[in-house]
């Protein structure tokens, strides 16, 4: 097993604040969970739910939502690294028909977000 596959987490995203950010509830294996964290999608930036690019970020929030909010998700997080903001950072994989589709990616596939690099 390699190391990268130890940050992997079965998790239910339960709020969902905008187009690049979101809390889920972490099932940390053998019956303990860590509910309520706040994940930042990695390598991605979605458009603000404030200010002049409201419209845009309201889109991205709501396509965030309809895709994974009260969903069982896959968290694959960053080393287990927190952001500047104290968020996790991590690419979410939902399950569409038999395959794993990487939730990051699918935001910036449908205009809602851009790919940054850190």
């Amino acid at each position: 097993m390699a190391i990268k596959d130890l940050y992997h987490y079965r998790a239910v995203v339960v709020s969902v604040y905008d187009g690049d950010t979101c809390r889920v509830d972490l099932d940390l294996g053998f019956g303990i969970w860590k509910k309520n964290e706040k994940i930042r999608l990695a390598r991605i930036n979605a458009p603000e739910i404030r200010g002049g690019d409201r419209e845009r970020g309201l889109a991205a929030r709501d396509y965030l939502r309809s895709l994974v909010l009260d969903k069982e998700i896959i968290l694959e997080t960053i080393k287990d690294r927190k952001g500047k903001y104290g968020r996790y950072l991590g690419e979410l994989w939902m399950k569409e028909a038999d395959t794993l589709v990487n939730v990051n990616d699918a935001l910036v596939k449908a205009g809602l977000a851009e790919t940054v690099k850190y």
